[in-house]
């Protein structure tokens, strides 16, 4: 009993979650925050009302932007009992079958009625609907609850709800991955709780996120990422527990190769400080000298003069100073500037934290490289914009024998070049570049056909198996084994 009512909590929507909001096919991941208006298709409404709702919940929008939950028995339809025709044949579109006008419509939407209330009045006020087909009727009626249905679906995020949310809004942001080949390289990867996987992805997160959703929270993903920063907007987008994120760890791909050198420093600070200091120090050590010139006795005269003249400066610039002084409304007679030492207190507290975020950058990448440096990971994970073959061949590194790697890429020849270059280099089996074919069917009595519309393509996948390999004897072999053939083909000739 408690088991039910625990997870009866944890499915239910609350303040601060993550949920993804659906009408039709369209989807959009939002925050639910107090008093916050959310947009969406071109509708506005307050979340506060869907806290304590299940995930699934249907709400109506009712006039100013509150959430009503819809009761079961109003998305039954009022049309089924109606009387419809044998055929089309002698329906003619002109234009002229609604009696309806576009104001009668909104007039009803301003006296308060609900999209099936209109919907009602549209078929009873349509001269056809009686003479069409039963499944004529029914795509009508479909057709105008797409247009006048005034109802929102809150989803819990998943990675296929957020894979079909981005493939259908913004391909680009995730290379046109397509949620079908997203669970072909969860399950080529043999992602699982209790693994340690490398992800490098320019898909907005949506490929790491996946990763973290599988493992369930136990084990390391460590994230490859190129330029300053690790991006994770599709990750925030799940709304996992804290403790999901503890197995998370960044790692820049362009200390890849200084790691595996065994260069790599983890101890350094902020490398554009280093020549800077080095300069100043520099110039502490070897400060500039003057060569006097002349004979001593000008000497001694000259410095006499000079200091003269400095002592004449000297008053007349304190003469100066104490007028600024007195005129200057803001500073104090001791010279105490408020406004000076605010901006010098903000601009040391910027280096405080400027500083603070260089120490942890640095203790995550200590971390994260304590964790490569095994070269024992079960899994590599690769989806980006980039040439992937560079990022294979550097990757693959870490990588223990007999564990899978995927490789994903929107084009198949940047793959095929991939191919080759491991076929050559040796050191893993089960090589399989594919695709895939996705169609959606109708599925209804009598009308069970593929829809008009469907996917061009969604990418390639070369997928394969890390096998432990001694370079010395294989390189060693070959050279042994190549006078072999060409003697053959000699005495072959010969003969």
């Amino acid at each position: 009993m408690a088991d039910n009512v625990e997870e009866d909590f944890l499915d239910r929507i609350k303040g601060g979650d993550y949920v993804v909001l659906k009408r039709g096919d369209i989807f959009k991941a939002v925050q639910i925050q107090p008093k916050k208006k959310v947009i969406f298709e071109k509708q506005w409404f307050f979340l506060d009302n869907a806290v304590g709702q299940l995930h699934g919940s249907t709400f109506d929008i009712a006039s100013g932007g509150i959430l009503q939950p819809r009761k079961p028995k109003d998305t039954e339809s009022s049309t089924d009992a109606k009387e419809a025709g044998t055929d089309n044949r002698n329906i003619v579109d002109d234009g002229k079958s609604q009696k309806l006008t576009r104001d009668d419509i909104e007039n009803l939407k301003e006296q308060g009625l609900k999209d099936q209330e209109i919907i009602q009045q549209l078929v009873e006020n349509s001269s056809t609907f009686s003479v069409k087909t039963k499944y004529a009727q029914d795509k009508y009626i479909k057709k105008k609850k797409k247009k006048y249905e005034n109802t929102v679906t809150i989803l819990k995020p998943s990675c296929r709800i957020l894979a079909m949310m981005y493939h259908g809004r913004e391909p680009g942001k995730i290379c046109h991955l397509r949620y079908d080949m997203l669970a072909q390289m969860l399950t080529l990867a043999n992602i699982h709780a209790g693994s340690k996987v490398l992800v490098f992805e320019t898909c907005a997160g949506l490929v790491l996120g996946s990763v973290m959703e599988r493992m369930g929270g136990y084990g390391s993903v460590i994230q490859m990422y190129p330029g300053g920063g690790p991006v994770r907007a599709g990750v925030e987008s799940f709304g996992f527990p804290a403790h999901f994120h503890d197995m998370l760890h960044e790692f820049p791909i362009c200390h890849v190769n200084a790691l595996l050198a065994g260069t790599l420093d983890t101890t350094a600070k902020d490398p554009d400080a280093v020549p800077n200091q080095s300069h100043m120090a520099a110039e502490e050590q070897n400060p500039p000298k003057a060569e006097p010139t002349g004979s001593p006795e000008d000497i001694k005269t000259e410095d006499i003069k000079t200091e003269d003249i400095k002592t004449e400066d000297i008053k007349t610039e304190d003469i100066k100073t104490e007028e600024i002084k007195m005129e200057t409304n803001g500073v104090a007679d001791d010279g105490y500037d408020p406004a000076t030492e605010e901006r010098e207190k903000r601009i040391e507290a910027k280096a405080q934290e400027k500083k603070v975020k260089q120490e942890e950058k640095r203790k995550k990448l200590a971390s994260a490289a304590a964790l490569l440096e095994g070269r024992n990971a079960d899994g590599l994970v690769i989806a980006s914009r980039f040439h992937p073959c560079p990022v294979l061949m550097g990757l693959i590194k870490f990588l223990s024998p007999s564990r899978p790697f995927v490789v994903y890429s929107q084009y198949k020849e940047p793959l095929i070049e991939c191919y080759t270059k491991l076929k050559e280099l040796g050191g893993t089996v089960n090589l399989r570049l594919a695709d895939t074919w996705l169609r959606h069917y109708q599925v209804l009595p009598n009308r069970t056909h593929p829809l008009l519309l469907m996917s061009g393509g969604g990418g390639y996948l070369l997928s394969g198996t890390t096998v432990a390999v001694d370079r010395s004897k294989r390189a060693g072999s070959q050279r042994a084994e190549e006078p072999a053939p060409k003697r053959l083909k000699v005495e072959d000739a010969d003969g």
